[in-house]
């Protein structure tokens, strides 16, 4: 789902950002949409070489494909296959590298465990981890609260738009039972 800000002002890094999503891109944010939405006509070069746009220099889109390869080495083996043809695992790996392409200071995820197999969800989890230990931002909206504040540094749980609770992850995790505050409505 797109956002459109009709009112107020977003900034990032001290400056405005721009209206138009592909000059938020340039600005170093990407959004890596619940469901994916991947390309699915598109194999998965493709799909890595749309994420890289802003960059019209092919040799350093593809030192960054070499790169997501390393992170996934699932797409390299499937380099050449339709998107649509890949599991929801790999649907999902495929499109965390796209947004990777375009050299993001700020990736956002919106429910990147969303459908997956606890396996697929350990190793992305583990992979946002290693994306955001090596200097990248990220911003994580996702239901499997505990999973989320186990690799964040910063929670804000909320509930229908509102937050409820805010601070440290750890200290979240260590203080509250997650699940129970759902359950009981008090997040």
């Amino acid at each position: 789902m797109l956002c459109i800000r009709t009112s107020g002002v977003i900034t990032f890094e001290g400056k405005p950002l721009p209206n138009e999503p592909y000059q938020v891109a340039g600005r170093g944010i990407v959004h890596v949409p619940e469901g994916r939405q991947i390309f699915a006509d598109l194999t998965v070069y493709q799909n890595l070489m749309i994420g890289g746009f802003v960059y019209k220099n092919k040799k350093a889109n593809e030192e960054d494909i070499e790169r997501v390869f390393t992170l996934f080495p699932r797409l390299k083996e499937r380099r050449d296959q339709f998107g649509g043809l890949l599991s929801g695992g790999e649907q999902q790996m495929l499109a965390i590298s796209r947004g990777l392409m375009a050299r993001p200071k700020l990736m956002m995820l919106d429910e990147p465990s969303l459908g997956l197999a606890p396996i697929i969800v350990n190793q992305i989890f583990e992979i946002l981890k290693e994306i955001n230990q090596s200097g990248t931002a990220i911003l994580i909206v996702e239901q499997n609260a505990n999973k989320a504040l186990a690799i964040s540094q910063r929670a804000y749980l909320m509930v229908t738009g509102r937050i409820q609770k805010s601070g440290a992850s750890k200290d979240l995790l260590a203080k509250e039972n997650i699940s129970d505050l759902y359950l009981s409505g008090a997040v």
